[in-house]
């Protein structure tokens, strides 16, 4: 992995459904559902491309089982292999939930581009 990517700023309105983009396809074991994933990720807001997040920021990867994350990533992270680096659009529905639903980033589709370092 060369560090920290940068996400390009999508065109048009946010898709209404989860989109997942293999940028570089990995070669390692693969991610399945329920399992622990270690991962360096960088997210950002559809509409403003504002980051709200970044494990390369804070100089560490990330360490998580997969049912403890929002629902596009439970969707979105199986079947991606150690070494790939892998986008998902996230709608509000498989993010923090609908606006008003209490999380400060409720209500956004979310831009993650995720790097599988382990599982």
């Amino acid at each position: 992995m060369s560090g920290k990517p940068e996400v390009d700023f999508p065109e048009g309105p946010a898709p209404d459904t989860l989109q997942i983009t293999d940028l570089i396809v990995g070669d390692g074991a693969e991610a399945v559902p329920h399992g622990i994933v270690d991962v360096h990720y960088v997210g950002v807001e559809y509409d403003t491309g504002e980051e709200f997040d970044s494990s390369w920021d804070r100089g560490q990867s990330a360490n998580f089982p997969l049912d403890a994350l929002i629902p596009g990533w439970q969707e979105g992270i199986p079947g991606m292999k150690v070494g790939g680096r892998r986008q998902l659009i996230v709608p509000p529905e498989l993010a923090y939930g609908p606006a008003g639903a209490g999380h400060r980033l409720s209500g956004k589709t979310l831009i993650f581009v995720i790097d599988l370092l382990g599982v």
